[in-house]
């Protein structure tokens, strides 16, 4: 599978460059893995942290150029230490050894083939939390293919039913159609959720999406996609947004959600046939909840 990095097409850009020499394309990913944090995470859904916390394993570099990024500094800047296969596979199992819930891939698009490999080994010695594959939604279907079999819960963003909004943001083309492809694979190998006795979940998909200030009628349409195609699927809303980044200087998301339009986002929940998941309370210090990059 690492073969497939020598012209790697493994998230929609399609680069085609060769990562096994040093050349890097869109994601500036090379065929090492780069990670920024690895961490036990009390803050994702109550079924993936419960109380133990979850097992977060944070990777640099990303796919997407989203101007508003939270986590900017790793996904944009590139922030992070470069580390071999059995490096993270060791980490899995150490953080299967801190008693997590889980283990918890953030932004792994660019490093599949090495995630695959690492998550070969760790098996091997012992891993047996569930995985999670927590994603920006921009995936290739045949990507997500290759992890059939390895990844127990996946966790896509669904950001964007308007691509103008995608391409002005994040600098992508054609998300919805691609991301919404992607989803489709992801709950055709996953399914209904499984949980445990004490609700955490073993098997299954939440998809997430950030509603955006400025763009209620963006976040709706995420939703009735979603309701019209698969309302079984566990969703979770988000509030958290704030400007960082180059959003401060975005006339259109310079700024917080306001109460109404938090307000009108739930209201139009409720009138869904959506059953499962879970809305985020407006808050007031967002910016305390990202973490601190070593």
């Amino acid at each position: 599978m690492i073969e497939t990095l020598e012209k790697c097409t493994i998230c929609p850009h399609n680069c085609g460059i060769n990562r096994r020499n040093g050349q890097v394309g869109r994601c500036k990913s090379k065929d090492t893995v780069k990670i920024a944090l690895y961490s036990t995470h009390n803050f994702e859904e109550p079924c993936i942290s419960g109380e133990k916390g979850s097992g977060t394993v944070f990777f640099s570099n990303c796919n997407l150029n989203c101007i508003f990024c939270q986590n900017y500094e790793i996904s944009q800047q590139g922030k992070g230490k470069e580390i071999s296969i059995p490096e993270l596979a060791e980490i899995f199992i150490k953080q299967q050894e801190n008693d997590v819930e889980n283990i918890n891939l953030v932004t792994p698009t660019s490093y599949v083939p090495q995630i695959v490999e690492a998550i070969k080994i760790a098996k091997n010695n012992g891993l047996k939390i569930p995985i999670v594959y927590n994603t920006n939604g921009y995936e290739k279907v045949e990507t997500i293919k290759m992890l059939e079999g390895y990844i127990d819960i996946y966790l896509p963003d669904l950001k964007y039913s308007d691509d103008l909004l995608a391409k002005r943001l994040s600098k992508v083309d054609n998300y919805f159609e691609i991301a919404t492809e992607a989803i489709k694979e992801m709950y055709r190998q996953v399914e209904k959720p499984i949980f445990k006795d004490n609700g955490i979940m073993q098997k299954g998909m939440i998809i997430r999406h950030l509603v955006l200030p400025n763009h209620i009628l963006n976040s709706r349409r995420v939703l009735k996609w979603i309701n019209d195609n698969m309302n079984e699927v566990y969703v979770s809303v988000m509030a958290q947004y704030f400007p960082t980044y180059k959003s401060k200087e975005t006339d259109d998301i310079n700024r917080k959600l306001t109460k109404e339009e938090n307000k009108e986002i739930e209201n139009y929940l409720y009138r869904l046939n959506l059953e499962n998941g879970y809305i985020q309370e407006l808050g007031e210090h967002e910016e305390e909840y990202v973490p601190k990059w070593k």
